[in-house]
């Protein structure tokens, strides 16, 4: 039972999307560029980052969801997510990634554990500042939305098993409210076609600003300005 009037059929995050607009679209823009706008981190690389604090902060809703989409886009699927939960360390992935994955834990516990000596032993992996900075900046922003799920008491679905698979619960793509039901009487009105006034009948064009907002393809590193492969592009 949610602490507040929150729909219970609506499971995690969506229902407090839903309850307060007012914040879900620079939450839901948050977690858009941290897991899916440029990264020299793949996007596998940084749902599983987000699915193993998670873990650490038993979010059994954000963990679910994000395990899932870990899987879908890491080559060893579900049995790579799983391994990596029960010990970073041991699982099959890159010592960039276990020394990335010590640090999001580290974060998990406190800012001030990330030490210096975590961030020596990423460098010495191949990490980039870039890529540290996200990682910690992933951990410390799951650590915020596994509080915010879990300190509504926010609904979870039953547990489906080892798999974790909770389709269309979560994903950075489906962050935003659902919209308003339709009645029988709305009609969708097909999309125009053509310049407006290229023929008769022609239906006028929406203006650009009503066109349905689509978040930017991550650019590849070597195509990035100089100035910003220092740094987070936001």
């Amino acid at each position: 039972m949610a602490h507040i009037d929150l729909d219970d059929g609506i499971p995690g995050l969506p229902s407090l999307l839903r309850f307060r607009p007012e914040t879900a679209g620079a939450l839901s823009a948050l977690a858009e560029t941290l897991l899916r706008g440029p990264s020299p981190l793949a996007r596998g690389e940084r749902e599983l980052i987000a699915a193993y604090v998670s873990t650490l902060n038993d979010c059994r809703f954000c963990a679910g969801s994000h395990s899932a989409c870990a899987a879908a886009q890491l080559e060893g699927g579900m049995s790579l997510v799983e391994q990596v939960h029960a010990d970073p360390d041991a699982a099959p992935i890159s010592d960039k990634l276990k020394a990335l994955l010590r640090i999001a834990a580290a974060v998990q516990r406190s800012g001030k554990d990330v030490t210096a000596e975590h961030i020596a032993a990423a460098r010495a992996a191949g990490a980039t500042d870039v890529e540290i900075h996200d990682t910690v900046l992933i951990a410390a922003a799951f650590c915020m939305y596994n509080r915010y799920v879990d300190g509504l008491g926010t609904s979870v679905p039953p547990d489906p098993g080892p798999t974790r698979r909770w389709p269309n619960a979560w994903s950075p793509t489906a962050t935003a409210p659902p919209p308003p039901a339709r009645t029988p009487g709305d009609r969708r009105v097909p999309e125009p076609r053509g310049r407006p006034g290229t023929a008769p009948g022609t239906r006028r064009q929406k203006p650009k600003a009503a066109l349905a907002w689509r978040p930017p393809l991550p650019v590849p590193r070597a195509e990035m300005p100089r100035a910003s492969r220092s740094k987070t592009v936001i």
